[in-house]
């Protein structure tokens, strides 16, 4: 197979990256004992934290036209290549079982397919039509939103979904791990996590990883909460497709009303299981159709259906 060299431009580009530079003192990190590698990588994982709060109001604001967005209907569509991709793939996976989203509310979309999850597709990155033509295929709205993320904030597949999903009016976030990046620029709201050089120079499934692992899960996790997806910090919207998650039901059940368990697995099967009616039955003291009707009429806000049961 042939094999065809980066432009000189790409060499250039990747060089003035914080997430490529060569950190001269780690040059010798193979000398070190596994201990002291382990330190070194513990120290520099301590130090995302800090760079994600440099961004904490960019990331609300961003949540909050998320939410405003979903409210109305729309999808919240994570895209990306590589690591950065396949780290969307597993919130929006997440969404279903945690916060009962429906089929298609949250969306991963990865450069390459699901087959690019376990192995690498090549080229794929760098094609900004295959982006294109998944978006296409979603049929994306005015009230969607498209949160293209790549550390380095370059590459073409993820910019040119942004760019091509702020033209069709949907909502852009990109979220990247270098300053005054291409990504950042296309999208309405632009997110830089600049957690400096990797440990391995350019391997950005690291602190980059970390750094957008924990942005995907405030966007995703707090726009639900916006959304009524919750009752204090207890996932009342939670799907229980497993005994786990049955006995976490029962458990969420519990820790929100304070009932017997007698009356914790009535409320549940007079509510097909659904937790949020069954918390709703117990401290309302409804009946399963009147504690649906009244979350139907709150948006699903089960505060506002509570103050709504009350004389």
């Amino acid at each position: 197979m042939t094999s065809v060299s980066p432009s000189p431009d790409l060499h250039s580009q990747l060089a003035s990256l914080t997430t490529e530079a060569f950190r001269p003192e780690l040059a010798e990190i193979d000398r070190l004992s596994t201990l002291e590698i382990a330190t070194l990588m513990n120290q520099e994982d301590a130090t995302v934290p800090g760079a994600v709060a440099r961004e904490l109001p960019r990331i609300a604001a961003a949540i909050d036209a998320v939410a405003e967005r979903m409210g109305r209907g729309g999808r919240l569509v994570h895209i990306g290549a590589g690591t950065a991709g396949r780290l969307g793939v597993l919130d929006a996976s997440e969404c279903p079982p945690t916060f009962n989203t429906g089929p298609g509310q949250v969306v991963g979309l990865l450069a390459g397919g699901p087959e690019a999850m376990v192995t690498s597709v090549e080229g794929a990155e760098d094609d900004p039509d295959l982006a294109r033509a998944q978006l296409d295929a979603l049929k994306l709205t005015a009230d969607d939103t498209v949160v293209g993320v790549s550390a380095s904030g370059r590459t073409p597949y993820a910019v040119g979904a942004v760019r091509y999903a702020r033209g069709l009016g949907a909502l852009t976030v990109g979220l990247a791990c270098n300053a005054h990046s291409p990504l950042a620029a296309a999208a309405e709201h632009g997110i830089e996590v600049v957690v400096g050089p990797e440990l391995l120079t350019g391997s950005t499934r690291l602190k980059s990883g970390t750094a957008q692992k924990l942005v995907l899960n405030m966007i995703s996790t707090i726009t639900m909460i916006r959304l009524g997806k919750t009752y204090g910090n207890l996932m009342v919207d939670v799907r229980a497709s497993n005994d786990k998650l049955r006995a976490r039901s029962r458990r969420i059940v519990a820790l929100a009303t304070g009932a017997a368990d007698e009356e914790i697995e009535s409320a549940l099967a007079a509510t097909d299981g659904e937790v949020k009616d069954a918390i709703l039955t117990i401290l309302a003291g409804v009946d399963g159709a009147t504690a649906t009707r009244l979350l139907e009429e709150s948006g699903g806000h089960l505060r506002a259906a509570l103050a709504a049961a009350s004389p």
